[in-house]
Order: structure tokens, then C-alpha cells, then sequence
């Protein structure tokens, strides 16, 4: 009896571990599809999936996601609340002008060369911001996130000051350029978005990652034990930077252009609440997040300006003509209400009922042991 209950549970659980897998491929295929598709989700989206607002609010949600997915990195895995992720962001976008318009190279390289700025400026802002731990390391990435914003403002000439700086369209190819290709933009920013999250999902499963939430957990045990907890913490901030780096040249090419925001901590600040939104250290969490976050935010800036929004008596036209304050209302609902996070609260009940299940199957078990051994007392 024993024998023939455990199969299927083995069966079950390698279903399970499969199933995310799935899931996932699934979900690729029928965003990869969505531009051909006729689909119409009024209030959501502007317009049809294969229209091009509708496309670039999509591949805008997408690297956004991707930038989320890359601060999980750093907060739900490597436990290190960083203020300052924006600037490796602000670094691929900008890198990437530069590249373009100084040096004269094609799209290509001026990619590589970003990512190459991204990893340098991660390797020595993060070598500096870990002497430290805790708020003191939230407060050194904020100043260099900071001191970035300042050098991108200032530098009328170079980067464009507060105008922001241009892409320079005659060094890209034409397949990315214009209105024309935003179908071609969004399957860009989908493989972009599906490259993070390869990267933040090796980073996870490899011995790497388990060293970082080992040190998360307790960093003395772990220099105990004869490890280098420094060391795995700083390639996950190499990492999770070259991640928010290439984040930033899909959102240049995108927006074909970048302002000084995209540096800034306001960006940072916002891509937390999008962690902490979909549930910090789900990696699906911070997709969610990220997509959700973005949408509202578009959505909201169209509804604050719709004309029966004006029509309304003045205590509710204030605040909903305001996108950030019902933003930040619905924040304080998500933290009030779900703790974890959407991911957080989902992951929660979905082991409260497996407990559930498996308490009932242990008490069947039980029953059918006790039913076995009062029928062999009877037998004997």
C-alpha cells in the first residue's frame, strides 16, 4: 500500500518541477505571437495588440520588467537594498548614445560597448558601496546614483543636459527605427526581457546564488565556514548591474532617446515598489511588478486627464486627477493587505493548502495502516 501511494506522488512532483518550465515557454510564445494577434483590452491597452501604442506600452512594460528583475537580484537573493540601481540603467541608455555618436560604430558594438561601461562602473561603485552593509551601503549607492545624475545634468554638451540625450538613429539599423517598427522594438525588448530572466534564473540555481541567500541569511556563519561571502555578493551586483545595463539600451532604443531620470534615485525608488509590488525574491513577482506598475502609471496619467475627471466635485477630482497619489494609495494597500506581495500572498496560500493536502493523505495513510492491522489481529 505504501508502494503503490508514493508513485504517483513521485509522478506528481517531477509534474511539478516541470510545470513553472512550461508555464513560462508558454508565455514567451504567446507574447512573441501578440503583435499578430487582433486583441482588444479597453482600458488597459490604447488600442489593438498589433497597433503601435499598444506595442510600445507592451515593450515598455517589458524593460521595465527586466530592470525589476534585475534589482530582485540584489534585494531578494543577495538581501542588498541599493539605492542606487538607476545609474547602471542610466549607464546602458547613455552608454550606448555615446557609443553611437562618438565613437561611430554600428549597434552591435556600441551595445558591447555599453555593456563594457556598465561592467566597469558596477565593478568599482560596487567594490566601494560593500565596505559597508545595511542602510550605510543604501546610502553610498544613493550618492554614486546621485553623483551620476549631477555629471549627466551638467554635461550640457555630451550628454545633452536636462534635454536629455538623442539616439542616433543613422547608426542603427533601419528594422529599429521609427513607428513603423515597433513590432520589431517590442520583439526586441521580449528577447531582452527573456535574456535577464535566463541570467537571473542561472544565478538563482548556481552555487553562486546559494552562497548569496546564504549570506543574506547570516554572513558571520558563512565566513565560518571558510567561504567568501564579499566576493559572491559583488558578482551579483556585477551582475544584476549588467542586467539593469542592457535594460537601459532596449529603453534607448525604445524611446529612441533618454532624459536624466533614467539615472536618478526616483528610478530606483520606483523600480522597489515594483519589486515589493509583485513580492520580493519571486522572480515572476518582479515581472509582475514591473508590468503592473507600468501600466498603471501610463494608464493613470490618460485617466487624470479624461474630461469627466474635471466634472467631478473637487474632493475626488484632486486626488484622481493625481497618478502618483493613487499609486501610492494602492502601494499602501499591497503592503497593508499582502505583505509578501502579490507573488508573496499567491506562494503563501499555495503552500497552506499543499500542508493541507498532505496532512489529509498522511491521516488516509494512517487509517488504512490501522483498518490493515485490525484486519490482521482478526486473521490471527
Amino acid at each position: 500500500m505504501t508502494v503503490t501511494t508514493g508513485i504517483p506522488t513521485l509522478v506528481r512532483g517531477r509534474k511539478g518541477a516541470y510545470l513553472p518550465f512550461i508555464v513560462g515557454a508558454v508565455l514567451v510564445v504567446v507574447m512573441a505571437i501578440l503583435p499578430l494577434l487582433n486583441i482588444s483590452i479597453p482600458g488597459i491597452l490604447p488600442g489593438a495588440t498589433y497597433t503601435p501604442g499598444s506595442l510600445a506600452l507592451l515593450s515598455l512594460c517589458m524593460v521595465f520588467a527586466a530592470l525589476a528583475l534585475s534589482y530582485n537580484l540584489l534585494l531578494g537573493t543577495a538581501g542588498m537594498l541599493s539605492f542606487g540601481h538607476a545609474l547602471y540603467f542610466g549607464v546602458g541608455a547613455y552608454g550606448l548614445g555615446l557609443a553611437l555618436q562618438y565613437f561611430g560604430v554600428p549597434l552591435w558594438p556600441g551595445i558591447v560597448i555599453a555593456l563594457v561601461g556598465g561592467l566597469v562602473i558596477a565593478l568599482f561603485t560596487g567594490a566601494v558601496s560593500m565596505r559597508v552593509s545595511g542602510i550605510p551601503f543604501a546610502m553610498v549607492t544613493l550618492a554614486f546614483a546621485q553623483a551620476g545624475s549631477v555629471l549627466v545634468r551638467r554635461n550640457q554638451q555630451v550628454t545633452g543636459g536636462e534635454e536629455g540625450l538623442r539616439l542616433p538613429v543613422e547608426h542603427v539599423p533601419d528594422w529599429l527605427v521609427g513607428v513603423v517598427n515597433t513590432r520589431n522594438l517590442y520583439w526586441f525588448t521580449l528577447v531582452v526581457l527573456v535574456i535577464v530572466y535566463l541570467v537571473v534564473l542561472w544565478v538563482d540555481r548556481s552555487r553562486l546564488g546559494h552562497l548569496a541567500q546564504a549570506t543574506r541569511e547570516n554572513e558571520l556563519r558563512v565566513q565560518v565556514l571558510g567561504l567568501r561571502p564579499y566576493a559572491a555578493k559583488l558578482i551579483v551586483f556585477v551582475v544584476a548591474a549588467l542586467c539593469a545595463s542592457l535594460a537601459g539600451i532596449a529603453y534607448m532604443l525604445l524611446q529612441s532617446g533618454t532624459q536624466p531620470s533614467s539615472v536618478g534615485a526616483d528610478l530606483t525608488i520606483t523600480v522597489l515598489v515594483m519589486v515589493v509590488l509583485g513580492g520580493v525574491g519571486f522572480r515572476w513577482g518582479a515581472i509582475l511588478g514591473g508590468v503592473l506598475y507600468t501600466i498603471l502609471d501610463q494608464r493613470l496619467t490618460v485617466l487624470a486627464r479624461a474630461e469627466w475627471i474635471h466634472d467631478l466635485p473637487g474632493f475626488l477630482r484632486i486626488p484622481l486627477s493625481e497618478p502618483l497619489f493613487i499609486l501610492g494609495v494602492l502601494f499602501i494597500l499591497v503592503v497593508m493587505f499582502l505583505p509578501g506581495g502579490i507573488a508573496g500572498t499567491v506562494d503563501a496560500r499555495v503552500r497552506r493548502r499543499r500542508g493541507e493536502r498532505t496532512r489529509s493523505q498522511l491521516r488516509q495513510l494512517d487509517e488504512g495502516v490501522d483498518r490493515a492491522d485490525d484486519a490482521v489481529e482478526v486473521r490471527g
